[in-house]
């Protein structure tokens, strides 16, 4: 981890995101959306999920800068959405400091907020919101990883 402000680390992979993503569709079943919101690019994946188990149809995106890799910038916002989010859906991967999150509820106040993850500064941002993770904890996430091959212990330990 290059950045100093992370001093844990929670990986997530494939099966747990699926899992997660579903454990918070279970909260959300009995609610009716227009249509789903992601904030790209954290939230396609867990956005194409949630319409997969809703049954909603109809997704757009909110394009949105704010990192490279693991340092936190400023927001550049490449694309909105022409309506304030009645009856819609907004879904992030990770809610962190809030930047983003302030921003998408600026542009979308009305739309109801969810994320898989959230830190506690930026958690009072979202509606709903399935697993806490600390301020200092970097979330690798299973799109960012790639899989290798692995050399088996006895062949590292006889080098």
């Amino acid at each position: 981890m290059s950045n100093a402000r992370y001093h844990q680390h929670f990986t997530v992979s494939w099966d747990q995101l699926h899992r997660d993503v579903r454990e918070l569709c279970h909260r959300l079943v009995e609610r009716d959306f227009k249509g789903i919101v992601a904030i790209t690019r954290g939230g396609l994946i867990p956005a194409a999920l949630i319409a997969r188990e809703l049954n909603v149809r109809l997704i757009d995106t909110v394009c949105i800068k704010s990192y490279d890799h693991m340092d936190q910038g400023g927001l550049d916002v490449m694309k909105g959405v022409d309506h304030d989010g009645d009856g819609w859906l907004l879904v992030d991967d990770l809610v962190d400091t809030g930047k983003t999150a302030r921003k998408v509820r600026e542009m979308l106040p009305k739309a109801h907020f969810v994320t898989v993850y959230a830190k506690p500064e930026g958690r009072p941002l979202v509606d709903q919101y399935l697993t806490e993770v600390a301020q200092d904890c970097w979330i690798q996430f299973p799109w960012d990883m790639g899989v290798a091959y692995v050399e088996p212990l006895v062949d590292q330990v006889k080098r």
